[in-house]
C-alpha cells in the first residue's frame, strides 16, 4: 500500500514543488492539497492520510494550531511539519503538540522521503539541528511557572540528574563537537569526556545517542 499524503502550505509553488518531488515514488501517493489549517482539518477527515505534511504559517489556522486540534482528535495521521522558521521557539511547540518531525524547506530530497518512511511507522524524525534544540532547552531545566517548578522538584527527570558538566558536553555533542575537541575544550582527557557521555546515556536509561534524542522528544511532550 501507498503511503497517503496531504500537503498544506499557503502557497501554491510549494505545493507542487513537493508534489513533483513525490510523485515518482512508487510507495507514496499525494491525496489531496490544502491552502489553508481549516481545509487541513477538514480533508484529513475526508480523505484519511497517512502523512500530513505542515507549513506552520498559515491563513485561518496556524500549522500549530492545526496540531493542537489533532491532537484532541482521534485520526491516526502523523503529521511531519516542513516549515521555513528555524526558531527554537516552533521547533518546541510543534513538538510538544505532537509533531512526528520537523523538516526545513530548504531540506534535500533524500532526507524528505526518509522522513516521510520513518514517520510513517510511528517513529520520530528530527534532524540534528531540531535534536539539538529539543535537547539543549530540556537540559536547561528552565520551568515556565512557579507551579511547574514545584512539580519538576516531587518528579525528578533524567534531565534534572545531568551534572552541570554533563549538559555542557552533551551541548557540545549536540553541536557536533568530537570527544577530542570537547576534551580540549575543557581541558581534560578524552577518557573524561567517554566517561561522561556514558554516564549521560546511562542515567536516560538509554542505549545511544539517537535513543536520547527519542527520550527527550518524548519528554518534551509531556
Amino acid at each position: 500500500m501507498a503511503i497517503r499524503l496531504l500537503i498544506a502550505d499557503d502557497h501554491a509553488v510549494v505545493r507542487k514543488g513537493i508534489r513533483m518531488l513525490l510523485e515518482d515514488e512508487p510507495d507514496m501517493q499525494v491525496v489531496g492539497e490544502a491552502a489553508d489549517g481549516d481545509e487541513a482539518v477538514d480533508l484529513i477527515g475526508q480523505l484519511d492520510p497517512d502523512i500530513l505534511l505542515l507549513d506552520l504559517t498559515m491563513p485561518r489556522m496556524s500549522g500549530l494550531e492545526v496540531l493542537k486540534t489533532l491532537s484532541r482528535q482521534s485520526h491516526r495521521v502523523y503529521t511531519l511539519v516542513f516549515s521555513m522558521h528555524s526558531n527554537p521557539d516552533y521547533i518546541l511547540k510543534a513538538v510538544q503538540h505532537g509533531a512526528a518531525g520537523y523538516l526545513l524547506k530548504d531540506t534535500g530530497q533524500a532526507e524528505i522521503l526518509k522522513a516521510i518512511r520513518t514517520v510513517v511507522n510511528g517513529e520520530l524524525y528530527y534532524p540534528p539541528s531540531a535534536s539539538n534544540v529539543i535537547i539543549k532547552q530540556l537540559v536547561r531545566q528552565q520551568p515556565v511557572s512557579a507551579e511547574a517548578d514545584t512539580q519538576a522538584a516531587k518528579t525528578p527527570t533524567v534531565w534534572s540528574r545531568i551534572t552541570p558538566r554533563e549538559a555542557q558536553v552533551l551541548n557540545c555533542l549536540m553541536d557536533g563537537m568530537s570527544s577530542t575537541e570537547i576534551a580540549t575544550r575543557f581541558g581534560v582527557s578524552v577518557n573524561t569526556v567517554a566517561n561522561q557521555r556514558a554516564s549521560i546515556i546511562r542515567k536516560a536509561g538509554v542505549k545511544n545517542t539517537a535513543d536520547l534524542i527519542r527520550l527527550a522528544v518524548s519528554d518534551k511532550r509531556r
